[in-house]
């Protein structure tokens, strides 16, 4: 039988207003979140949640013990949600996500959260690689812009970029027609 878990990846007070890494569209992707926690709670799946936890002396952000690495209140956590802390982008390195996804029979991820560029990306190829079908909502992530070489690419042209090269190891689909 197949079992689909709803991964929500690093929806933390540092990401959005007032936080240390602030995101464009941060609190649009926590009301398309919240939908979709919503949807499994209804449907009784599995809801998992990553929680990056900077260990170097020198972290900008997600600083252990700062309310900034905090959750985001706004998500639909109880002292029975599943939280796992990462340390890492890709939230299967270095955590036991794979062997929680094991005991649930997780064969099917429904993939969200911050940011698109860098963590839901990591972890979206490494389910992909282990066999998860991971399928990611579009407007459920949120990212920066981002500057190289003296180029700036604007949040949502990064958006727009990294959810195009999803396609090539994941679905990638909106809200609504994941929820329909």
């Amino acid at each position: 039988m197949s079992h689909t878990a709803l991964l929500v990846i690093d929806v933390q007070n540092d990401y959005f207003p007032q936080g240390k890494m602030e995101l464009f569209g941060a609190q649009q992707a926590l009301m398309q979140i919240n939908r979709l926690e919503a949807d499994f709670i209804k449907k009784a799946q599995s809801i998992i949640y990553i929680q990056h936890i900077a260990k170097q002396a020198q972290a900008s952000f997600f600083e252990e013990g700062t309310e900034g690495a905090e959750l985001h209140s706004g998500l639909q956590t109880n002292q029975n949600s599943i939280i796992i802390e990462k340390h890492y982008p890709n939230s299967f390195f270095q955590t036991d996500l794979k062997q929680v996804l094991d005991q649930l029979n997780v064969d099917h991820l429904v993939i969200s959260g911050m940011m698109t560029h860098m963590c839901v990306d990591a972890t979206s190829r490494a389910a992909a690689e282990l066999g998860y079908q991971p399928i990611i909502i579009a407007e459920a992530t949120a990212t920066r812009q981002l500057s190289y070489a003296g180029k700036t690419v604007q949040a949502e042209d990064v958006q727009t970029a990294c959810l195009s090269a999803f396609q090539m190891f994941s679905q990638v689909i909106s809200i609504d027609d994941y929820l329909k």
